[in-house]
């Protein structure tokens, strides 16, 4: 057997569950699913499928006025899911805007991811409860902090030798898309953490849109050659494949957390929506691209896999579908009813400790709100 995924794949594009819902065996990585059994194929699907629900659900609040935008991972589920389920509890994930798939597997509450597309929140959930770091709206910009983690966490463990830190070790999860890959952050980042043999696993899902250019645009090679440039071991996935996102995700936490470095996956996917509601794809898309991403769809390929090894029935999926809706008005319920926060109080939130400028601003915007209420009075006499 090889001894490194790199001497197994070669560049290869690492795919066990084939389009068609066809399992093909893989003599390195069939090692990393060895307690994959017939329970964890169907919560796969169930958190695949509540989470496009959400996003369902998300997308229909933000058209009713409810959310200010709401970013889209239609398509994207399995390399969510199973990136996210091949993490430890105490690996430390460091999301972009998208990774609501991620978030689920990391125990965030769907309707708390909500207050900060609706406007009243700079975050929703407290990441020190479940590892899982508030999401980035600047493109790339979680990848530094990502990498400093990631050398703190080496720098806790400088003492353990290999044995102890893959088995207690921690790791980091950086998520960033393609487009995000010619930001300045993300090549300083792999560079430092090369360098200084971070225990991170950059990975990028490449949606082949970055908002309306193209990969090939973005990228004249797969993003997975970069990898040889940083000095570490990159892996190409079929991002829309479950089991192989779970498999090479797995040996790359693996290869980090045990002391050896930096990796990054690339998982090759398919924006099926828009970028986000701010987007309409229609104008720089051609429709028989998309069409030809349909057979490709996760869901479409597992629900194949499970009904054809007769692991699932027509009840699973109908008692999902309740399931689903159940969580859609339970999430619609709590982002309608989240109290909105005074503009006041988002002064007390800028630093720790109260600081005199801060207040001084405060006193400021109290008074230029108190002068509209003046106006109206006067304008009512």
């Amino acid at each position: 057997m090889p001894s490194s995924a790199a001497e197994a794949s070669d560049q290869e594009f690492i795919q066990l569950l084939t389009p068609d819902g066809k399992r093909h065996s893989h003599e390195f990585y069939d090692a990393y699913l060895q307690d994959v059994d017939e329970q964890m194929l169907r919560d796969f699907y169930r958190d695949m499928a509540l989470t496009r629900r959400f996003d369902a659900e998300a997308t229909a609040l933000q058209r009713q006025g409810q959310l200010c935008l709401w970013v889209p991972l239609r398509g994207q589920e399995a390399a969510q899911i199973a990136s996210g389920r091949a993490t430890r509890p105490e690996d430390y994930i460091f999301p972009t805007y998208r990774e609501h798939g991620v978030a689920l597997t990391r125990n965030v509450d769907f309707s708390e991811m909500l207050r900060l597309f609706r406007g009243i929140s700079g975050g929703g959930w407290d990441p020190r409860e479940n590892n899982f770091h508030m999401y980035t709206m600047v493109l790339a910009a979680q990848l530094p902090h990502a990498t400093g983690y990631g050398m703190a966490v080496n720098l806790e463990q400088h003492d353990w030798d290999e044995q102890r830190r893959a088995t207690e070790g921690e790791a980091v999860m950086a998520y960033f898309g393609d487009g995000s890959s010619t930001e300045g952050e993300t090549h300083e980042s792999m560079v430092f953490a090369a360098s200084f043999n971070a225990p991170v696993v950059f990975f990028c899902q490449n949606n082949q849109w970055a908002i309306s250019v193209p990969f090939e645009v973005q990228s004249k090679v797969p993003l997975v050659q970069r990898a040889a440039g940083y000095g570490m071991p990159g892996l190409q996935v079929d991002g829309n494949d479950v089991l192989a996102v779970l498999a090479a995700t797995r040996w790359a936490l693996e290869h980090a957390r045990s002391g050896k470095g930096p990796v990054l996956i690339e998982a090759i996917t398919y924006r099926l929506g828009a970028h986000t509601t701010a987007d309409d794809p229609t104008k720089y898309r051609q429709s028989a691209e998309e069409q030809s991403w349909d057979p490709k769809d996760p869901l479409v390929r597992l629900e194949t896999y499970l009904r054809e090894q007769g692991l699932v029935d027509d009840e699973f999926f109908e008692q999902l579908a309740r399931d689903g809706d159940e969580m859609a008005a339970r999430v619609r319920k709590d982002a309608m009813a989240f109290p909105v926060p005074s503009l006041a109080e988002v002064f007390e939130h800028v630093y720790a400790e109260a600081h005199p400028l801060v207040k001084e601003e405060l006193q400021w915007h109290l008074e230029y709100e108190a002068g509209f209420a003046d106006q109206a009075g006067n304008e009512g006499k």
